[in-house]
């Protein structure tokens, strides 16, 4: 491309390549996975380039771990040639492809290949990033061994005992050459994260870009616990009954019966140390409040801002804002409501909710239909374009439960009636681009602040349910950006 220059300076969004470092077994393909659908998630176009995959494309058949053997000419000839095609497509994504971050998952065990590919990223004018996965503890090994490899296609036709005996063969051919990242002499000029013992410590280092530091922080926030997440919407309310997005309206009867309902699947769950977290919405509230545990409320989770169309029926969007209304159908998740917020805007400000939902165990968050979309994106890699037509029903619990390279998901719906608040996507917005356009190129400055709204201390009006523990009060997230707009405000579907 015309703007980069072999050894000329990098720009401040030059494309980066992350390249991945360490042993076989260490987790290097889950951090990639992962690390990339949370990229992918906030907005930086980011793929994973696993030479593995190349490899079997080449070798059909393996046979054994004689051919990771260092004094395997041919094999090893062969390895050369999958990671520099692997190379070819890193180019062509970061310069041809709109790609702004690849991560190039292999071993790389050795300075000579990380030399190779230092040299490839200077040429084509792209910084370098490298994540060594460090962990000499022989049972987190087995476990990963066991629960990963060993479902690989490498051993597709072996039993367990023996893909075992093979891949721990395999680990040992590479031990022999290899040298760790030494980032307090030979390599300390590279930008470097070190994680130690599955997160238990890390050395960082040379840290050159914002990307660069938001990559070290989610690094350092995940973690391989088992655990469970469970994400709802609040009860049916009063402006669902009535097709009305935004506002604050309370529980409808309908919602105060899930709210019974889910205080009953909770017990059931029987989950240790359970987490309750609200937005700072009446319906998230009151549907917390039958639950009689702790809650914590968030500002982060409050549903998705529609502006100037809080507290309307699509139909008198519709009538009253055609052009708004067509515009939101040609593309939903760009759209940004006049003095409102847009999906995007939404992925942004739920970022410290996804990077404390990593850090914790078992969760339950209560939420909205536009907030449960983008969290639900994120937890099952759902693209952009997906994300503003997810189905979210009311009174139905979302169970995720991670799993090795992703997240299985269970529906369980707690069979109380509710009204059906999911639009699908226009017809219209399937046959492609619409010629009608608005370039939200300024995001409005946020209002002044609301006046507080009073804690709602029960989800009945004639019931009495103590309030919340002390610990529980409405907390505060640091998440408004500069000219963010981050009002109280309700659903849009």
């Amino acid at each position: 491309m015309p703007f980069r220059k072999a050894c000329g300076p990098q720009l401040a969004n030059s494309p980066t390549v992350i390249v991945m470092v360490g042993l076989p077994a260490r987790g290097k393909t889950y951090i990639s996975k992962k690390l990339t659908r949370y990229l992918n998630w906030i907005g930086v176009p980011t793929k994973v380039f696993n030479v593995g995959e190349y490899r079997r494309e080449v070798v059909k058949h393996y046979s054994s771990y004689d051919f990771f053997r260092p004094d395997n000419e041919e094999a090893m000839k062969v390895r050369r040639q999958c990671a520099l095609a692997a190379l070819r497509d890193v180019k062509l994504y970061l310069t041809e492809e709109a790609g702004q971050i690849a991560v190039f998952d292999a071993t790389n065990t050795t300075r000579e290949r990380r030399g190779m590919i230092l040299n490839f990223a200077k040429e084509n004018g792209f910084k370098v990033f490298f994540i060594e996965s460090v962990c000499n503890d022989p049972t987190v090994v087995a476990t990963n061994v066991m629960e990963v490899k060993l479902s690989s296609p490498d051993y597709r036709d072996c039993n367990s005992a023996d893909a075992m005996e093979d891949f721990m063969k395999r680990i040992n051919c590479y031990q022999a050459s290899y040298q760790p990242l030494d980032p307090d002499d030979y390599d300390r000029e590279l930008s470097l994260i070190k994680v130690i013992d599955v997160g238990r410590r890390f050395l960082v280092n040379r840290v050159q870009d914002h990307i660069q530091s938001r990559i070290v922080y989610y690094l350092m926030n995940i973690h391989v616990q088992p655990r469970t997440i469970y994400l709802c919407r609040h009860g049916e309310s009063e402006f669902n009954l009535k097709g009305k997005i935004g506002g604050d309206s309370g529980l409808s009867n309908r919602g105060k019966k899930f709210a019974m309902a889910l205080n009953k699947f909770v017990e059931e769950q029987n989950m240790k140390d359970l987490k309750v977290w609200t937005s700072q919405l009446k319906r998230t509230i009151q549907t917390a409040e039958a639950l009689q545990l702790p809650y914590e409320q968030w500002k982060a989770l409050n549903e998705i801002d529609a502006g100037v169309c809080e507290e309307m029926t699509y139909e008198e969007i519709r009538d009253q804002h055609p052009e708004e209304f067509a515009l939101r159908d040609q593309d939903k998740y760009y759209y940004r409501y006049p003095s409102g917020e847009s999906y995007q805007d939404l992925v942004q400000r739920l970022e410290p909710v996804i990077m404390e939902l990593e850090r914790q165990e078992n969760v339950l968050v209560i939420c909205h239909q536009a907030v449960m979309r983008c969290l639900l994106a994120y937890f099952l890699d759902k693209s952009a374009d997906e994300m503003p037509y997810l189905k979210c029903p009311l009174h139905t619990v979302l169970k995720l439960t991670p799993v090795a390279y992703g997240c299985r998901v269970e529906s369980i719906s707690l069979n109380i009636e509710a009204v059906n608040t999911h639009r699908e996507r226009p017809e219209e917005a399937k046959k492609g681009p619409n010629p009608l356009m608005r370039r939200n190129s300024v995001t409005p400055l946020a209002s002044p602040e609301p006046t507080k709204k009073p804690r709602i201390n029960s989800f009945e009006e004639h019931v009495a349910v103590p309030s919340a523990l002390p610990g529980c009060v409405p907390q505060e997230v640091p998440t408004q950006l500069p000219g963010q707009n981050m009002n109280n405000s309700q659903k849009p579907l």
